[in-house]
């Protein structure tokens, strides 16, 4: 009986050690994903901050007390101001357990998709969720006073506020749709861009600063995440990590495999002209697949389309004169 409880008690004694262990596994990856949500927030603030200082210092150049003027300009009034406020009171509440749940990490994601990378972006996002789950419902209840009448009235107002809290998220997951199709679209684009300038003799920097001011329009989506890179880049992150947000925010295979290439190339050097060469043909070669199946499929489609429209006109046009020559006989014969 003893052996028993002593085998019970080091079994517990056991489970208790590995739940420690897991406890400050727990700990220690929550510190750091503090620690580097602490890195990102400084390091997006600083970005901020330079991009503003240089706007203001591009318009109050030349002006008498530009350092003023530049100051001033800093500090917008109006809907930009209270935007910004709301922008500041969203930050606040980003770390707090109800705007983890609010802005969870799939939210982050799809932002990250948009193109907002900044914690103002976020924090709009958090404002944006919490005025629509409180403003709709209310919005609600108010054009349905004396229309509704107890349970009705008690749903409809759960369901305005279900709606206005997703609304935002809809609204992002189809931005963020339509920006994942645009770099599937761009990617061979900017693998054959790339190799032409590093062919000419331009370094990755030199190539990526000329995507992005010249190429802008023939690359929308992806001349502005290389710019939001560049940005970061020169803000204090190292090229990888830069790159690295890229990589896996699109969930695109490709687009991951060509920025591990930049990356290798801004480490080590070395001529990636024949690299991309065969990286652009292997994208081809996919678009390629990719549309002949598009166009299977839309010939799929076609064809219930022809039947419902064209087959009855066809019906018409071919058994509509033997019809009529039948009715007309059936006519003659009962007369």
């Amino acid at each position: 009986m003893q052996i028993h409880r002593l085998v019970a008690l080091a079994l517990a004694l056991a489970a208790l050690g590995l739940l420690l262990i897991a406890g400050l596994l727990l700990a220690r990856m929550a510190a750091a994903r503090r620690s580097e949500r602490t890195l990102r927030h400084a390091l997006d603030e600083r970005a901020l901050q330079s991009a503003a200082l240089a706007a203001a210092a591009r318009h109050g150049e030349g002006a008498p007390g530009g350092a003023k003027a530049a100051a001033r300009s800093m500090q917008p009034a109006g809907f930009k101001g209270l935007l910004e406020r709301f922008a500041h009171t969203g930050i606040r509440w980003l770390d707090t357990p109800v705007g983890r749940q609010v802005v969870a990490e799939e939210d982050r994601r799809l932002l990250e998709q948009c193109g907002f990378v900044d914690t103002r972006t976020r924090g709009l996002f958090l404002v944006a969720r919490l005025v629509g789950a409180t403003v709709l419902p209310a919005l609600a209840a108010a054009l349905a006073s004396g229309r509704l009448e107890g349970s009705r009235h008690v749903a409809l107002v759960i369901i305005a506020a279900m709606a206005g809290f997703m609304l935002p998220k809809l609204v992002l997951r189809r931005r963020a749709g339509r920006r994942r199709n645009a770099v599937v679209d761009e990617l061979p684009l900017l693998v054959d861009l790339l190799r032409l300038l590093q062919g000419v003799g331009l370094s990755l920097d030199q190539g990526l600063q000329v995507v992005v001011n010249d190429f802008r329009g023939m690359l929308p989506v992806l001349a502005g995440e290389l710019e939001i890179a560049q940005r970061q880049f020169a803000a204090g992150r190292t090229r990888e990590q830069s790159l690295n947000r890229l990589a896996t925010s699109y969930d695109n295979e490709d687009l991951r495999a060509v920025m591990r290439l930049l990356v290798q190339v801004d480490r080590h050097g070395g001529a990636v002209q024949e690299p991309l060469k065969q990286f652009g043909d292997r994208l081809r070669e996919t678009r390629r697949a990719m549309l002949r199946e598009r166009i299977g499929r839309l010939a799929v489609k076609m064809t219930g389309v022809m039947i419902v429209t064209l087959l009855p006109a066809l019906m018409i046009v071919t058994a509509g004169p033997g019809v009529l020559a039948v009715q007309h006989s059936l006519g003659t014969v009962k007369h």
